[in-house]
């Protein structure tokens, strides 16, 4: 399947194949593509991914989550949390091999967009997190997986559950299966003219 074709087929899935089992390895491989190749902010790479696959904790995940099906039905449940500290935590990390005017000013960067700006240290969680899920969607589409973007959930009750970190922010949870049945047509779609202006608004 190419990209287009990934882009196009993929819907949002509530109903999955409960007796599909993907692999440990399957579930490392599709995690890593999201991981290698999303895009993020100073290439911090904020998202802190939770796969979760204890029978146990899924259903406990579950009843925070109104009792969606698809957190327990699902091959795959990732939790898609972001560190709102990578900025500072892991900057060396990542720039720490690159030449050095390149650091000095990735560095002064960083931390002048960051410092003090919870906000936007939320923000850019969120958006990072976003792009990662549709990476990983996307991928799973493209190997015969259907999914499921999920943000109908107490996060705090799952954040307690699943003992995340403080400086961490839930962003959202993606379900990856077989799913089980057709997605229902397509409808509501606003019209391109209605939507895209150009130049200003």
């Amino acid at each position: 399947m190419n990209t287009i074709e990934a882009i196009q087929q993929r819907r949002a899935t509530k109903s999955f194949d409960a007796s599909h089992k993907m692999s440990a390895e399957e579930q490392k491989a599709l995690l890593n593509i999201a991981l290698q190749n999303a895009p993020s902010a100073f290439n911090l790479q904020h998202w802190r991914p939770l796969l979760v696959n204890d029978p146990a904790q899924r259903e406990k995940i579950r009843e925070a989550a109104w009792g969606q099906a698809q957190v327990t039905d699902a091959s795959m449940l990732v939790v898609l949390c972001g560190d709102l500290s990578s900025w500072e935590s892991q900057v060396k990390n990542i720039w720490g091999a690159a030449a050095e005017p390149v650091q000095q000013y990735m560095f002064s960067a960083i931390d002048q967009y960051y410092r003090g700006k919870a906000q936007t240290q939320r923000d850019e969680v969120m958006r990072s997190s976003g792009i990662f899920a549709q990476t990983l969607m996307l991928a799973a589409k493209a190997q015969g997986y259907d999914s499921c973007p999920m943000d109908g959930f107490d996060f705090d009750a799952v954040g307690k559950i699943i003992n995340k970190p403080e400086h961490y922010q839930i962003g959202l949870m993606v379900a990856i299966g077989k799913g089980t049945s057709q997605p229902y047509p397509r409808i509501g779609k606003l019209p391109f003219d209605d939507i895209v202006k150009v130049d200003r608004f």
